[in-house]
């Protein structure tokens, strides 16, 4: 496109304006940027959800869950002699720290005949000296991760704030733990579960439902007890420098520990939920596209009313001596106003709506259903920058058949049209 002079800017302003006896074209003009304005703003607030939905998930259950987990092939989940891969892991390039871990299914009461299904986790506790590789310590809200007991033996136990509100425990109960995987009975062939007792030294919240609501935290030495693992762990949990490099970083422990081992990163731990979220992205900006092009077609259909409304006055400029190329940029100038206001305010509304969602916590979720409490938004930079360019884009390019057809408009006929 050459250089737009000012006589070209002042008609396509002219054009884009009402005028007595025909105000129907001011208003169609209106609904033109009305719907690059509803297309822009719905993409805006849908593609910050869809961000946000997958940040928030992501850091919740990387809250309890290692960049990294070292497993060991077996029915039984059950790592022996893992001093001297520990030790292995810890020197590999891209490994923050690392640590053993514990996990083990079984049964909580407080006592009564109500009991609830759990997830038992054994960690090292928070005063060890050693870094931590999760950030659940962080998440305590009662109490601290330290398991501390006054007889000095770590019997502590950290639930999530659900569980313990179900079993209306707080810090200073008793609480039973109770695991199918016992020892079976000679004599009348049965499994004889195991016991354990804890006290309540601390409460947890995430604002992840499964771990608020199924989780209890005790010191590692006592997991091992609970799951009658003796000197073994489950696995090795590992923190990476680079959350991103997770998988680069598990594909070199793979390499170095050999076949006894696998490695499960963040991403494969969580796959069926983040690899959903990718395919909802995508569908949603698929729909939200035909909606940018819905309102092309509108622009299309509006330039396309100016040229019939307008044709006598361009074979008047014609014939008057303005170019075609002139008259081709005047109806460019008026897609493109459209495009750049439709867009400018479609930005702005919605970049205020998304921020007003998140801060205010306007849509509320059922968090045993979508493990979150509310609606989060999260507004990337590049994704409105995308959506800007690609709007205006759009609105640019609807108005080409029109402009072309003005363009080729011969005065004589323009002027006989009417």
């Amino acid at each position: 496109m050459t250089k737009v002079s000012r006589l070209e800017l002042s008609i396509a302003w002219r054009y884009l304006r009402s005028r007595r006896g025909s105000r129907l074209l001011s208003f169609i003009s209106v609904i033109a940027v009305a719907g690059v304005v509803v297309g822009v703003s719905a993409l805006v607030v849908i593609m910050g959800v869809m961000n946000g939905l997958q940040t928030d998930l992501r850091e919740k259950i990387l809250v309890g869950s290692p960049d990294v987990r070292v497993l060991t092939y077996g029915a039984d989940l059950r790592m022996t002699d893992y001093d001297q891969a520990l030790a292995q892991v810890k020197a590999i390039e891209g490994v923050v720290d690392a640590a053993p871990f514990v996990v083990h299914q079984g049964l909580a009461t407080n006592g009564t005949t109500y009991s609830e299904a759990i997830t038992v986790s054994g960690i090292i506790p928070g005063d060890s000296g050693s870094s931590q590789v999760t950030t659940i310590r962080d998440h305590a809200t009662i109490g601290d991760f330290t398991f501390a007991t006054p007889d000095g033996q770590r019997r502590g136990a950290v639930l999530g704030a659900l569980l313990a509100a179900r079993l209306n425990l707080v810090p200073g109960s008793h609480l039973r733990l109770v695991t199918a995987s016992g020892e079976i009975n000679p004599l009348l062939g049965v499994v004889v579960p195991r016991f354990a007792e804890f006290e309540v030294t601390g409460i947890f919240e995430t604002g992840m439902y499964e771990y608020d609501n199924a989780y209890i935290y005790v010191d590692l030495e006592q997991a091992r007890d609970f799951a009658g693992l003796g000197d073994a762990v489950t696995g090795i949990e590992v923190r990476t420098a680079d959350r991103w490099e997770a998988p680069v970083v598990a594909a070199r422990i793979d390499s170095l520990l050999g076949s006894l081992y696998f490695t499960r990163d963040w991403q494969q731990q969580n796959s069926s939920l983040f690899r959903a979220l990718k395919l909802e992205k995508l569908g949603m900006a698929v729909i939200l596209l035909l909606i940018i092009m819905v309102a092309a077609f509108n622009i299309v259909s509006t330039l396309t009313m100016v040229v019939r409304d307008k044709t006598r006055e361009i074979g008047i400029l014609k014939a008057m001596g303005l170019r075609g190329e002139s008259v081709r940029h005047i109806f460019l100038l008026q897609g493109m106003f459209i495009g750049v206001l439709g867009t400018s305010i479609g930005l702005v509304l919605g970049i205020v709506t998304g921020v007003a969602i998140e801060k205010g916590k306007l849509i509320y979720l059922d968090p045993s259903v979508y493990f979150i409490d509310h609606l989060p938004v999260l507004l990337d930079v590049n994704d409105i920058l995308l959506i800007a360019l690609l709007s205006v884009a759009v609105a640019v390019l609807a108005t080409l058949h029109p402009a072309g057809a003005a363009a080729k408009l011969y005065p004589i006929e323009a002027i006989r049209s009417e």
